[in-house]
């Protein structure tokens, strides 16, 4: 049995098994909602991995019928459009949240996010995707700040190319060894240091460049 992160009704692998033969299918609509729908708390890079483990293992884990390549395009679809309706609800929400503000939501608050996306939108999008919860309001937030749309697109996708194909073929490639499948919650925490090494790097050079301009 595959251990995830969180509490047992979320172990990818139960998911997958208890659904049965539309195990996969249901999988796009639960990668969609975690991308688009607000809901954070779903096993999504797990989801991915056990996906392409089970693709590679249909004997051990659980025939999903679907072979790796479709997987791949369809998952990259739904992670994408689950970005683009998140998108759109945070752009259809802004003005209203703007006008009425709060002590959390101020006007000021939306300015800075709408330069912040005008300065680093294009690397936030793309590496929001491996961090948990980060990808699910990111987009949202890039809705409120009106990020360009053809640009938050472009880089969306990109992101979910990178994030729901990637994630399945290292299950699907590294998940018949042993000792991945046996410690796959250190897996999941390596992809998400990993992704975060930018984010570091990133924040370290403008904290630098900060200091020369005082």
């Amino acid at each position: 049995m595959i251990h995830t992160l969180g509490p047992d009704w979320l172990n990818a692998e139960q998911l997958l098994t208890m659904l049965g033969p539309s195990a996969f299918w249901v999988s796009l609509a639960v990668i969609f909602a975690e991308c688009g729908l607000f809901t954070f708390f779903m096993p999504g890079d797990s989801l991915l991995f056990t996906i392409g483990l089970a693709i590679q293992n249909p004997d051990t884990v659980i025939d999903l019928r679907v072979n790796i390549v479709l997987a791949c395009a369809v998952l990259t679809a739904a992670a994408f459009l689950g970005n683009v309706v998140g998108y759109e609800i945070g752009r259809a929400a802004g003005p209203t949240l703007y006008t009425r503000g709060g002590r959390l939501l101020k006007p000021e608050h939306f300015d800075k996010a709408h330069h912040f996306f005008e300065k680093h939108g294009n690397k936030a999008i793309v590496l929001a995707r491996f961090v948990p919860v980060v990808r699910t309001f990111i987009t949202a937030v890039a809705g409120v700040s009106k990020m360009d749309r053809r640009q938050f697109f472009t880089y969306s996708f990109l992101g979910a190319l990178l994030w729901a194909t990637g994630v399945t073929l290292l299950g699907y490639f590294l998940g018949t060894i042993a000792l991945v499948r046996g410690h796959i919650e250190v897996m999941l925490i390596l992809i998400v240091v990993i992704s975060l090494v930018p984010v570091g790097v990133e924040y370290l050079r403008h904290r630098r460049q900060s200091k020369v301009t005082l």
